[in-house]
């Protein structure tokens, strides 16, 4: 038997080995770096450019590598491996094609401030410009949705940036960093010295905020009468979750969480009230327009959840806490802006914080509307509602489970109606929405969490974009439960132009196949199907109980809407309701 304590000197014996100064290729420079850097799993796709990498990883056994079926399935993955771990993710990709592929998972963990390191192949130094074969400016493609880039021109170069992009990744407001590696660069040899400083001139995120800033946060909320907290995802990467239950504790602030702060604040404490935003409930978003003081802590106001912004919050004074101080006033004019990182904020808030005395009838009345507005809808005993699919996920889950998600109505409803009490619970695609990110992700939350039940919830269209990951899952009995809501439709689209374009139904019917429970056969991996209640426990409860991947399709009704819902162009408390 291993003890914790002999692995604990194995990888003190193996760090202080990668860190020998010796004569090695640039490809080993990589590896010992990323080692250096604590990265425990690599998602790749191997190609022309990055032949000398991968050669360099033959027999390599210091992290895993995760070899996906399409390099999108890779930074997804890597994507979530960031997400629901902390730690930064990490994905390699060759030059050209295998870069571009690349494209949408950047783009979506740029919205999302996740932090990631690229690592892409380039043509040889000598045929960078000429239109070499598989050539392609990844640098320039990606400029507007990296926080940094780098193109490698020597390899001396390359644990600097190695250690440069890590950092930047995962310091100030978080985001992915690509390293352009020229095929010849991982070739060349030179004296690899690993890198301990970090000096970036021009870089030094603001931490800690203006005292004078936090002392008048203190102030509004002893003269609020209806005071607000909207917390977002900036909660969850900081890691301040417990100190933002502390602060609502210490104020009694009622408090609503957007799509990506699920999971910041527990859902079963008596003052949170829900999500706010176009499918948000009904309570946060009247309370949001009646507040006299909202708080936002670490939320960009995002479309989604301001809905008209001329008629956002029109009562309330504005506080905005965020590390990146381009968010702040950039869509609601603020007045009490304060920059700094969401934890170190809230220790100093902490400090002083107090009960807002003069709410105690503001309190009262969110939380009568809390009880009287909860999400509902229509149950049937004929059909499957995907709701109560949800609802039973959760049930037999106890709620702990990591639940990722793919893009459309089933992920409103699983925002909906699994309730998060823990961060990093929680793990979907926000300000991209990006279709084929759910099920990849899974894969990547998974790796980060080998002892935790992940859950994927997907669309049977999103499915359908990187049903190919399954592959890996069973080669590497990878046990994620994938759950696919099939109404057999684009199910947003549809509700869409049901209600918006006056039933004109236009290319969104997804019928006819595939057979899933097939699919999921033909990769080596169990397959269920279930059309009611009964059959949806029965296979459910079966698949979790299987040590290994399991696809489960719930076939539920393809006429049902995500409610509420606020039409866009209107403000967040005009609210179609449907009919529950």
């Amino acid at each position: 038997m291993v003890t914790q304590s002999a692995t604990l000197k194995s990888k003190q014996e193996l760090i202080e080995k990668m860190k020998k100064p010796e004569v090695i290729t640039g490809s080993e420079m990589l590896l010992r770096s990323l080692v250096l850097e604590g990265v425990e799993c690599v998602f790749g796709y191997p190609g022309g450019a990055v032949l000398y990498i991968y050669d360099a990883m033959h027999g390599f056994s210091d992290f895993n590598h995760i070899l996906t079926r399409h390099e999108q399935g890779a930074i997804h993955a890597a994507d979530g491996y960031a997400r629901s771990s902390g730690n930064v993710g990490v994905c390699i990709a060759t030059s050209g094609p295998g870069a571009t592929n690349l494209v949408t998972g950047i783009a979506t963990a740029y919205m999302d401030s996740v932090p990631l390191v690229v690592i892409t192949g380039n043509v040889m130094s000598s045929l960078i410009g000429s239109d070499a074969f598989q050539e392609a400016d990844i640098t320039g493609i990606t400029m507007p949705i990296t926080k940094h880039s780098y193109l490698v021109r020597n390899v001396e170069d390359l644990p600097r940036i190695i250690h440069e992009a890590f950092h930047i990744a995962n310091t100030g407001r978080k985001g992915p960093v690509l390293i352009d590696i020229p095929k010849d660069v991982s070739a060349n040899k030179a004296l690899f010295q690993p890198v301990n400083e970090v000096s970036i001139r021009g870089y030094n995120p603001t931490v800690t905020p203006n005292k004078l800033q936090v002392d008048k946060l203190i102030k509004a909320i002893e003269q609020a009468e209806r005071p607000l907290i909207l917390a977002g995802g900036g909660v969850v990467y900081s890691g301040a979750h417990e100190e933002l239950l502390e602060f609502v504790t210490k104020t009694e602030i009622p408090i609503t969480t957007t799509l990506l702060g699920l999971g910041g604040f527990p859902s079963g404490n008596d003052l949170w009230i829900g999500m706010p935003g176009m499918h948000g409930t009904y309570t946060a978003n009247k309370s949001i327009q009646s507040a006299d003081l909202l708080i936002n802590i670490g939320a960009r106001f995002d479309d989604r959840v301001t809905g008209k912004l001329s008629g956002f919050a029109p009562l309330a004074k504005i506080v905005h806490i965020d590390i990146d101080p381009a968010e702040i006033g950039k869509n609601v004019p603020t007045d009490i802006p304060i920059v700094g990182d969401v934890k170190t904020v809230l220790q100093l808030a902490n400090q002083q914080a107090k009960r807002a005395d003069k709410a105690d009838d503001w309190r009262a009345s969110v939380q009568a509307s809390k009880l009287q507005y909860p999400f509902s809808y229509q149950d049937s005993d004929e059909v499957l509602k995907p709701q109560w699919v949800i609802e039973m996920l959760h049930e037999t889950t106890n709620g702990d489970a990591i639940v990722t998600t793919d893009v459309g109505q089933h992920q409103m409803w699983a925002a909906q109606y699994y309730n998060f009490n823990k961060p990093r619970s929680w793990v979907t695609s926000g300000g991209l929405g990006t279709m084929g990110f759910g099920f990849p992700s899974a894969i990547g939350a998974q790796m980060a969490n080998p002892d935790r039940v992940v859950v994927s919830i997907n669309g049977d269209g999103g499915m359908q974009m990187c049903a190919q990951e399954l592959a890996i899952c069973a080669i590497n009995n990878i046990p994620v439960k994938v759950v696919i809501i099939n109404n057999e439709v684009l199910g947003m689209v549809r509700q869409w132009q049901e209600l918006i374009y006056d039933n004109r139904y236009s290319h969104i019917d997804l019928a006819g196949s595939p057979d899933f429970v097939k699919l999921a056969d033909a990769y080596g991996v169990r397959g269920f199907r279930a059309t009611n209640k009964e059959d949806a426990r029965k296979v459910w409860e079966e698949a979790l109980r299987h040590p290994g991947p399991a696809v489960v399709e719930f076939v539920v009704n393809k006429e049902e809407n995500v409610y509420p819902m606020v039409a866009q162009g209107s403000t967040i408390d005009e609210m179609i309701m449907g009919d529950a």
